[in-house]
């Protein structure tokens, strides 16, 4: 190769590199205990804390309790299962996840929370791994999990629990929320052979086995409903003489019954008159 040719390369090498974007420092976790997962990247991105008090969630003190048992022992380093919590819609599974998380974190200076997406599934074995040489103790919470892509996702968050050859990361506790116990889509088989779709039912469901504690959250009923409408009206001093009559409208024109409709009328109700909400 002539000396010419040779620093054309050269030339062109150097040139790519300074075109090719810079790696991504290493995660500094020592700046939040809150962190988001940029897939694209890798990037960590510190988040500010949670700030929603447990006791301002109400009508699940069962599932208060479990999970805050989960997260102490994992905090301790004891054994501890992955964690599911399923149910319907605004029962306010993902601010219990933080809530708690935040609860435990305050006695345990090592813990970290980092929230990935459910379309982060696949690159689950790849992030676990990055944790298991730290010292860090890792909560990861994927908000509303299910398996809209099949099979493959599944065997790659079987993948990641499991943690192959070398065993799951003791510091990583997976916590994942679903409006689904067994995470499978709610169609299913309309495009695909009914073979096919029991396959990937098979292996879906297989996968939540995995999860060794499953924490169910219900409907609210309505006595439910009014005790955390009241609840949140007497500790924000919210004062109104015909409380339940509207909440109970404010619930027939949401069409449910939820934690999350109680605090969003009773944001309603703050707006109104004039009173600022902590959170």
């Amino acid at each position: 190769m002539s000396d010419a040719l040779t620093a054309t390369l050269v030339r062109i090498a150097e040139a790519l590199e300074r075109m090719a974007p810079p790696p991504n420092p290493a995660p500094d976790f020592r700046a939040a205990r809150l962190f988001r997962h940029d897939l694209a990247t890798g990037a960590f991105r510190p988040a500010p804390d949670f700030l929603l008090p447990m006791d301002l969630l109400v009508g699940v003190e069962r599932q208060k309790a479990r999970l805050l048992d989960s997260l102490r022992r994992f905090a301790l380093g004891l054994p501890s299962n992955h964690v599911l919590l399923w149910g319907v819609r605004g029962t306010g599974k993902s601010s219990l996840a933080k809530a708690a998380f935040m609860s435990v974190a305050a006695d345990t200076p090592t813990m970290r929370m980092v929230e990935v997406d459910g379309e982060a599934v696949a690159a689950l074995p790849r992030l676990f791994e990055q944790f298991r040489d730290r010292t860090e103790r890792f909560v990861v919470l994927c908000d509303d999990l299910s398996f809209e892509e099949g099979a493959a996702a599944a065997k790659a968050l079987k993948s990641a629990l499991e943690g192959g050859v070398a065993g799951p990361p003791a510091n990583v506790l997976f916590l994942a929320t679903s409006n689904r116990r067994h995470l499978m889509p709610r169609a299913r088989g309309e495009q695909e052979g009914a073979m096919a779709a029991a396959e990937d039912a098979e292996e879906e469901v297989s996968v939540s086995d995995r999860f060794g504690a499953w924490i169910g959250f219900g409907p609210m009923d309505q006595d439910s409903y009014l005790s955390a409408v009241r609840g949140y009206a007497e500790r924000f001093a919210l004062a109104t003489d015909d409380l339940d009559r509207r909440a109970l409208q404010w619930s027939r024109l949401r069409g449910s019954r939820s934690g999350r409709v109680a605090w969003q009328f009773i944001r309603e109700l703050a707006g109104e008159l004039g009173r600022p909400l902590p959170v």
